[in-house]
């Protein structure tokens, strides 16, 4: 008997797994001045996977929070434009500090959806990315860091920095598991938002493979 039909829906509230419904997704210092340090991934494939997280979050209407360090000092430019130009109508939270939870603003913008599952990637690994991780997940957040979306300034710092938030409990996702984790079923009305994110990544990373290689 061919499958055509998707299989039931689960409360997409409070399924385990990441729905458009339960999660939101946080990025944070993707700003010239952090990937010049970067050098456990190279820019390009971090924006390769950053990109494809804010057309997934984008394309399945899933709230995102962006922000950044240090441009209202001005010290740091803003989020890198590719970046931004996947998240039309998602403004900046710029904040003094490199956790940042301990900003109000981010703090409050996270806690204004409800939502208690946070993706979340930031440049650095070690500090931008580990530091609110930690903190969400002490006050009872679920946190997916994803890890083909970020670097550290070293290889070590970032594979450090992993370790560290996985024992704290943190579960890494990737930007294409996400992606299909929000999607879930290929027979939905809406998974032509993911074919449409994978016909643009793998042509791109098939790219980078091959200029790597």
């Amino acid at each position: 008997m061919p499958k055509t039909e998707p299989e039931p829906i689960r409360d997409p509230r409070a399924d385990r797994l990441l729905t458009p419904d339960n999660c939101v997704v946080a990025l944070i210092d993707f700003q010239p001045e952090q990937y010049q340090t970067v050098t456990s991934a190279t820019k390009e494939r971090i924006d390769l996977n950053v990109v494809a997280v804010a057309k997934a979050a984008t394309a399945y209407e899933v709230p995102i929070v962006l922000s950044t360090v240090g441009v209202d000092l001005g010290v740091n430019q803003g989020t890198e434009p590719a970046i931004v130009d996947e998240l039309p109508g998602v403004g900046e939270i710029d904040r003094t500090g490199v956790n940042a939870w301990e900003d109000e603003d981010f703090r409050s913008a996270i806690e204004a959806t409800g939502r208690k599952k946070v993706v979340i990637a930031g440049l650095w690994t070690e500090v931008c990315l580990t530091f609110p991780t930690l903190d969400m997940l002490a006050e009872g957040f679920e946190v997916y860091p994803v890890v083909d979306a970020v670097g550290g300034i070293s290889r070590v710092a970032h594979e450090s920095a992993l370790q560290r938030m996985v024992a704290a409990g943190a579960s890494p996702v990737t930007a294409i598991s996400f992606a299909g984790e929000l999607m879930r079923n290929w027979a939905r009305p809406d998974s032509d938002r993911l074919r449409s994110i994978m016909g643009w990544y793998f042509p791109r990373k098939a790219e980078l493979d091959a200029s790597e290689g």
